[in-house]
Parts: structure tokens; sequence; C-alpha cells
């Protein structure tokens, strides 16, 4: 009795040994993968599922959801850069920013083209005089070129997040509209996914190592195979086009998605910080969730009126 007793402990001990060898190893694995990615993958992967899960149904259920869910998205990626630009020290007014720019997506959705115009001109020109209202105040008082500076960053703030991020609205608010945004959504989600996979397991060449020293070409290679078989899935079921039309949406959308990563991490190298924002576990904020899809909105918008002129 004596002997199986000692046997059954020693059986325990071992399976418990291995268990925290297992776990010891997942850790060191996710270790190792966060900090090629420079994220926490689990936390990414998280937050993608469930904002995700509220972009199909608004994009599925009701559109007018969607031009709300933008808006917020839009909302909040305009705080994180506005607030990033006065932590580098530029005066930007960031509570009229935030609602002005805000206001273009809605304002997109129901007039159009014009009202995007108009509203944006309306939004930089608003927060202009913001700021040189605020040169009453001692307190707030700078030189010319501080000034300008500031009036130029907010500007770059409204043209930057809440124009891009209103062609998606203008896109979505099209007739079958909704099915180009979600095939946007897909692919430039695709794009993301193959480039990160292929950077982690075989990166080697840096693609742009003194803006984003993660990126790689194998992960851009990567991106591109994925983003082609999507697109011309994408192509044939979704947008009911020809196959071949994959293609020319795979090449444009990999070029845009890739450059409106790296335009962030160049607004992020300039300021000198590591995310714009905190928001969002595992991605570095709102701004860092849509920087692929701003440029790919107006892409998407040109190749949608290209089709049905």
């Amino acid at each position: 009795m004596r002997r199986e007793h000692r046997s059954a402990a020693e059986i325990e001990a071992q399976i418990q040994a291995q268990i925290h060898a297992a776990r010891d190893q997942i850790e060191a694995t996710r270790a190792r993968v966060n900090k090629r990615t420079g994220r926490d993958l689990a936390a990414a992967v998280a937050i993608g599922v469930v904002l995700g899960a509220v972009l199909l149904a608004s994009l599925l259920w009701v559109k007018t959801l969607f031009m709300l869910f933008a808006t917020v998205m839009v909302g909040f990626a305009l705080y994180e850069l506005a607030s990033a630009l006065r932590f580098a020290g530029r005066d930007v007014p960031r509570i009229p920013l935030v609602l002005l720019g805000s206001a273009i997506v809605p304002i997109t959705w129901y007039f159009g083209a014009a009202g995007l115009w108009w509203s944006t001109l309306g939004a930089i020109g608003i927060v202009a005089v913001v700021r040189l209202v605020e040169l009453a105040s001692p307190t707030t008082r700078t030189g010319r070129g501080a000034v300008f500076a500031d009036i130029t960053g907010g500007a770059l703030c409204i043209g930057y997040v809440a124009v891009l991020g209103a062609f998606a609205a203008l896109l979505t608010s099209q007739e079958g509209g909704q099915w180009w945004t979600l095939a946007m959504i897909i692919m430039t989600t695709v794009i993301d996914t193959g480039a990160l996979a292929a950077g982690v397991w075989l990166g080697k060449h840096k693609l742009a190592p003194r803006i984003s020293p993660g990126k790689t070409w194998e992960g851009l290679l990567g991106g591109a195979v994925l983003a082609t078989a999507a697109g011309i899935a994408l192509s044939v079921w979704m947008l009911q086009q020809e196959w071949w039309f994959g293609f020319i949406l795979a090449a444009l959308l990999v070029a845009t998605a890739t450059v409106g990563d790296l335009a962030e991490s160049i607004i992020k190298r300039d300021l000198g910080i590591k995310d714009i924002g905190s928001f969002l576990p595992g991605h570095g904020g709102f701004l860092d969730r849509v920087d692929s899809i701003l440029p790919s909105a107006v892409v998407m918008m040109a190749l949608f009126q290209v089709v049905h002129a």
C-alpha cells in the first residue's frame, strides 16, 4: 500500500512538472512572438475579433450602423493623434478637432462627396480659427512658426484620419457599396495577417528598417500571396467581377495597406513615441487598427466608380 501511494504521488508530481514545463514553453513562445511583432498578439487577435464582429453586423444588418461605427472609430483615432501631437509639443485644439473631424463622417454619409469636401474645409478652418483665438491668452501665446505648425498639425489630423475615414462611409453609402467595404476590410486583414505570419517565421530582410524595423520583404510577399488568393475569391463571389479583377484588387490594396502602415510608423517616429494610443490592447490604439484601411478606402472607392461607371 505504501509503495502504491508513493507511486501515485510520483505520477502526480511528474504530471504537474510536465504541465508547468508546457506552460513555460507556451509563455516563452508567446514572448518571442510578441517581441518579433512588437505587440501582444493574443490581445490583438481578441480585440480584432470583437471589432470584426461589430463591423460585420453593421454592414450586413443596417448600413447606417456602419456610419455610427465609423464615426466612433474616427473620433477615437483623432483624439489619439491629437493627443500625440500635444505630447510632442504641438498645441492642437483637441476638443474642436475631434468633434468637427468626427462630424465629417455622417455629413459625408448623408450629403456625399460634396459634403465631404465642404465639411473638411469647414473643420480645418474652424480649428485654425480656434487656435488663433487662443493667442489672446498670454498662457498660450507662441511664436508665428509654432502657431503655423499647430494649425498644420490640426489639418494633418483631419486630412489623414477624418477625410480618409469618410471615404469608407462614402463607399458604404452607395448601392451595394457595403460589399466593397467588407471586401476591402477582409483584404486588409488578410494582408496584415499574412505579412505578420510570414514576417515572424521567415522574415530576414528588412523592408524599411529606419521607419518600421519589424517589417520585412518576406512579410510583404506573404501578405501579397494571401491577398491574391483572397482577392480572386472575393472578386468572383462577393463583388461579382471577373476572376482576374482579384489580381488588380490585391496589387492595389497591398500597396495602400503597406503605405498606410508605414505612414503611421513615420508619424510615430517623428513624434518620438512607440504607440499613437493605448485604448486597444495589442494594437497600440484605434489609429493602429485602421492605418491600413484609411488609404485603402480611397482606392476602393475609385475602383467602385470605375466598375460602375
